[in-house]
């Protein structure tokens, strides 16, 4: 059993900044390759933040300079600093995680935090 756990959502002025954190727990078989979606409200899921080969980054365009990935892999962790948030950027954060647990990969879903900017 594989368990991903955010925290750090909230309610922020605009311009306002959170950080959101991720934990994955269970029964990992080895490190974990995780990354950051949202949701908006009547909108599609769509990816923020991931890492690509080795400590690469890459972001959704709308959050390029303004948002932050990053991971502490002894703590099968992952954060994403979020600044200068705009009311745009409301919407349901969940970290997504490709893990191996019990010798195959899956795909593994956060319960989603709500951050909500207002104008």
């Amino acid at each position: 059993q594989v368990q991903l756990v955010e925290s750090g959502g909230g309610l922020v002025q605009t311009g306002g900044s959170l950080r959101l954190s991720c934990a994955a727990s269970g029964s990992l078989a080895s490190s974990v390759d995780m990354d950051w979606f949202r949701q908006a409200p009547g909108k599609e899921r769509q990816l923020v933040a991931e890492f690509r080969l080795g400590d690469e980054t890459k972001y959704l365009r709308s959050v390029q300079g303004r948002f932050t990935i990053s991971r502490d892999a002894t703590k099968n962790m992952i954060y994403l600093q979020m600044n200068n948030l705009k009311p745009e950027d409301t919407a349901v954060y969940f970290c997504h995680g490709w893990i191996n647990s019990g010798g195959h990969h899956s795909h593994y879903w956060g319960q989603g935090t709500q951050v909500t900017v207002s104008s």
